[in-house]
């Protein structure tokens, strides 16, 4: 499919407010430490809707949107606001956006053929964009497409959500859209937990490397991952997690790309990941998963030899021993005592580790297990659950299918390897690029 057959016309962008005024008292939000430092990029998140034979137009599906996202606000307040000095959310009736926008065409024939330029017209901002340090925190754009198909397209600014925070937030909303009696109530606990810190020069914001690459998008089916699992296991690691390989093989696939078209005369270079982690149930004692924030960290691995051959088995192996040795440090590492330094030592080593052109490193977060396709909003499950183009250097998202058993992983690679990656003998074994969507 060819960008241009897709037109998408924005038709009105509204300002939704919480159906309830906010609270004096609660007009003030602390950010915590982890938001502080976390990179002010939005998170995108597109749900795909095919008409279910549901009789509703384009109008009452957009009021019962905006409804039901105003009610939502209600209980998830600080995302009507905006970031002030990277310390606190001011929430003064800014609100949050909604875009309403007509899209030419079939939505089947995107679901044929995904296409990054046209599922990046399905959201509201551009994730990169610099709103997302100081301007709206929460962006929807509502697609409706000729056929009767609809796309909700949702941006999320990460200096207040992460991937488990974005899903929350859906699955609530949604769950207001159905009339739902019980709703999930965010727990705003993490500035409690990690107080910010208000000398700002001694944050170490992370910030996302950009270079010139292409996202990529591959599907491992359940039948694959199993043979994959049995390809990638060994001595030390007898029982890869479907996590674990697939992590391994696009790693593997990417990193031999870039080492074959490395110039000739230049230093072989080491490749290294850098594993996002959801604490909330790994710390001790959990945290509940209706934590609102950013509760994540990272464990970093690395291989030995630049010159060696890159093999499944071993980068498996190097995934689990690393999980395993940062689920032993976590508790100490998060300990009143060491919090801080600690925290802010990992931030400022993450962006280290990822601006250094002395290793080919890689950045890989896991959605897996998400409730992704859990959000009906009255007129059925969506058909698709997606991502749009990952905007920085080696960056790896990955989510699992429709039946929850299969995993997309969606990697953004640089030009010049796009070729031998896309024909990595082994890559293909196992992953189909850029299927069509199953409706």
């Amino acid at each position: 499919m060819k960008e241009m057959e897709v037109k998408v016309e924005i038709i009105k962008r509204e300002t939704i407010l919480p159906s309830s005024p906010i609270p004096a008292e609660l007009k003030t939000f602390k950010l915590s430490l982890l938001d502080q430092i976390s990179p002010a990029v939005y998170t995108p998140l597109l749900l795909f809707y095919t008409n279910h034979g549901h009789q509703l137009t384009p109008d009452q599906l957009s009021r019962r949107l905006k409804l039901s996202m105003s009610k939502t606000l209600t209980h998830f307040y600080p995302f009507t606001g905006r970031v002030i000095d990277n310390m606190f959310i001011e929430c003064n009736d800014q609100g949050a956006v909604f875009v309403e926008a007509k899209v030419g065409g079939c939505l089947s024939d995107i679901l044929k053929e995904p296409d990054m330029a046209i599922l990046d017209k399905l959201i509201p901002i551009d994730i990169s964009s610099n709103e997302a340090r100081d301007g709206p925190l929460l962006l929807v754009q509502a697609n409706f497409f000729d056929c009767g198909g609809l796309v909700v397209g949702i941006c999320i600014s990460h200096k207040q959500a992460d991937a488990a925070t974005l899903c929350t937030f859906v699955n609530t909303w949604a769950g207001e859209a159905r009339g739902m009696d019980s709703i999930v109530s965010p727990d705003f606990c993490l500035s409690k937990k990690f107080p910010p810190m208000d000398f700002l020069s001694a944050l170490p914001e992370v910030e996302l490397p950009k270079k010139a690459n292409i996202t990529k998008r591959l599907v491992v089916e359940p039948s694959r991952i199993a043979e994959l699992k049995v390809r990638a296991a060994s001595d030390d690691v007898p029982r890869p997690t479907a996590v674990e390989a697939v992590t391994a093989l696009v790693w593997k696939a990417a990193a031999s790309a870039s080492r074959k078209n490395a110039d000739p005369g230049s230093a072989p270079r080491k490749t290294g990941m850098s594993q996002i982690v959801n604490l909330r149930k790994r710390v001790d004692p959990p945290i509940p998963e209706n934590t609102m924030g950013n509760l994540v960290s990272y464990f970093r691995v690395e291989t030995e030899d630049a010159d060696a051959e890159l093999k499944l088995p071993e980068l498996v192996c190097l995934l689990r021993k690393g999980l395993k040795k940062y689920q032993g440090e976590i508790n100490e590492t998060l300990g009143d005592e060491v919090r801080v330094p600690n925290i802010l030592k990992a931030a400022a080593d993450l962006g280290a580790h990822l601006a250094d052109e002395e290793v080919n490193n890689f950045n890989c977060s896991s959605w897996c297990k998400f409730p992704l396709y859990e959000a009906d909003f009255g007129w059925g499950k969506p058909a698709w659950a997606s991502l749009a183009s990952l905007q920085f250097k080696n960056d790896m998202t990955m989510i699992n299918t429709l039946d929850g058993k299969g995993i997309e992983v969606w990697v953004a690679v640089s030009d010049a390897d796009t070729d031998l990656f896309e024909h990595d003998d082994e890559l293909l074994q196992f992953a189909s690029l850029n299927p069509s969507i199953k409706v």
